[in-house]
């Protein structure tokens, strides 16, 4: 994000702009707008001299030293100085191509949504951070919370997208414990305590036909939500195990023929359960039991074990305490 005066001249600049053109704030301030953002149609340019309203632009042709990029643009009076304005840029690349190719983009409803919801967001955020530069250490705060709110809205329509996806990962055979401990690994190291967990599992297991990072995400989410749900015991427990369920078999039919998921992941916790208002409705988006729950980590959940073929299911044992989610898998054919 840039400020500029009445004359396109930068002001100030915040840090995500110093990266995105490699020019620290000092060096960028007092220089011409347009001598800076090198825009491959000469008429945006035009417009931002002749033009103080507000603009919006998305995919716009720039160059950045050597590079091609696109960007999105977003141009804003500044209601309290006359002629200043803001203005914002965001990557819009996704991939895409220009020049002499055609360029083609498909965006979909969702997507086009998200990007519409995040380039106000960046404003915000720069907004915030300039303010902050202006502030002494100890008047930050309410900066500091426009900042850390803007990137929580961030991440939840990240997640979003994430849940709209259509095309799954790909699969492959896997150790499955070797992914249980991966998760186990990351969730310890992001909660910077020591997670018990008690492990019970079947070493015979054949490899399981997953995606590795899919998979792994699943259980970090089951992994964290078990640890919350009984981090208020005398004795927090959480129990992770892996059987052959030779006698249970669920089916899934992929191209018209049955697929057996014998393999099983349990995720125990010994804390209170679900609450029973939403306990139905737990793989939903936006139903959350938690108080500062976003509602999206079980319904992505569910979608990337879909996506694996595999499907997952809640339980609670009321009688001995506990909350089971259990997660079954295809098995891996022998040659794959």
């Amino acid at each position: 994000m840039l400020v500029v005066t009445p004359d396109l001249v930068i002001h100030s600049a915040n840090p995500a702009a110093e990266s995105m053109l490699g020019r620290s704030a000092k060096r960028l301030a007092g220089r011409d707008l347009t001598s800076v953002l090198d825009f491959s149609e000469p008429h945006v340019a035009e417009h931002l001299r002749r033009n103080s309203e507000q603009l919006l632009a998305r995919g716009v042709p720039m160059r950045l030293g050597d590079r091609a990029v696109l960007v999105n643009l977003t141009v804003s009076p500044v209601p309290t100085h006359p002629g200043w304005r803001v203005v914002t840029l965001s990557d819009a690349g996704q991939g895409e191509r220009f020049g002499n190719e055609e360029r083609r983009v498909s965006l979909r409803g969702p997507a086009v949504l998200a990007h519409e919801i995040k380039n106000p967001l960046a404003a915000i955020r720069g907004a915030a951070q300039l303010v902050a530069r202006q502030l002494d250490e100890g008047k930050r705060d309410l900066t500091n919370l426009i900042t850390d709110e803007v990137d929580r809205i961030a991440q939840l329509i990240d997640r979003m997208q994430r849940l709209g996806r259509e095309k799954p990962e790909p699969v492959a055979p896997l150790n499955l414990h070797a992914a249980i401990h991966r998760a186990v690994d990351t969730v310890q190291a992001a909660s910077g305590m020591k997670l018990a967990v008690r492990e019970e599992f079947d070493p015979s297991l054949p490899p399981v036909m997953a995606n590795e990072g899919a998979l792994v995400q699943v259980l970090i989410n089951l992994l964290s939500n078990a640890r919350d749900a009984c981090a208020g015991q005398a004795q927090p427990q959480v129990v992770i195990r892996t059987r052959f369920v030779a006698g249970l078999v669920m089916n899934v039919f992929r191209l018209g023929r049955p697929v057996k998921l014998p393999i099983e992941v349990q995720v125990s916790d010994n804390g209170p359960g679900i609450d029973p208002a939403v306990e139905q409705h737990i793989f939903e988006p936006f139903v959350s039991s938690k108080p500062n729950g976003q509602g999206l980590g079980l319904a992505l959940v569910q979608k990337l074990v879909r996506d694996m073929d595999g499907r997952i299911s809640h339980e609670r044992d009321t009688a001995g305490g506990w909350t089971h989610f259990r997660i079954h898998l295809p098995m891996a054919r022998q040659g794959d």
